[in-house]
């Protein structure tokens, strides 16, 4: 496991097992630095709900959700641990939502949390907010690539589109503009809206 030597060591895990998790399942590293940032457990933490389900561990996987899991052996005691685990099964499950779900990429990830539409809004609004900062973070640190939310949610394997030159997208925020080839579609969704950040490099 690489150490990122300007985060506090509370943090190391966190960031270090969302970057894994999101290479192995092939999602942007913004997205799920955004989602554990948000669910911002901790091991052995469990978190009751009103429905009497609890939310459990590091990235506060919900017993409900568990419940299905269960025929795989999978438990609230494995994802309630430290370790790179819980971060796994959850970008698996960030996947599974946006590869099947339907909304646009930041509603799908958004279902994590709740398909309840207003607390769906509100969690998508912040996993947004969040993963801006992190995508400029992860830039300063690795070779990154953009990728359009259409290739994010296609189940076809994306094709990596690399980054050319700064172009000022809808959230006022610098991103790249889309080498060729790419349709003039494609390039225009990707300068009017936020594309995130996937990792193409080892750290620099």
């Amino acid at each position: 496991m690489f150490v990122i030597a300007d985060l506090p060591p509370a943090e190391q895990e966190r960031v270090v097992c969302s970057i894994i998790a999101a290479v192995k399942y092939e999602l942007p590293a913004n997205i799920v630095l955004a989602v554990a940032g948000q669910e911002g457990g901790k091991p052995g933490q469990w978190m009751k709900n009103k429905n009497e389900t609890y939310d459990v561990g590091p990235m506060q996987f919900n017993t409900g959700y568990l419940a299905d899991l269960s025929k795989y052996g999978i438990t609230a005691q494995d994802v309630e641990k430290s370790g790179c685990y819980s971060y796994e099964l959850a970008a698996w499950r960030i996947r599974s939502h946006v590869l099947n779900d339907k909304g646009d990429l930041w509603t799908r990830v958004a279902n994590y949390h709740s398909r309840t539409p207003q607390h769906n809004a509100i969690y998508r609004q912040k996993i947004m907010q969040r993963a801006i900062k992190w995508a400029d973070w992860l830039n300063e640190r690795f070779n990154t690539y953009n990728v359009s939310q259409e290739a994010v949610t296609n189940k076809n394997k994306a094709t990596a589109i690399q980054e050319s030159k700064a172009v000022s997208t809808a959230e006022g925020k610098t991103q790249a503009s889309l080498q060729a080839p790419t349709t003039s579609r494609a390039r225009s969704h990707a300068q009017t809206s936020y594309t995130p950040r996937t990792i193409t490099a080892k750290q620099q």
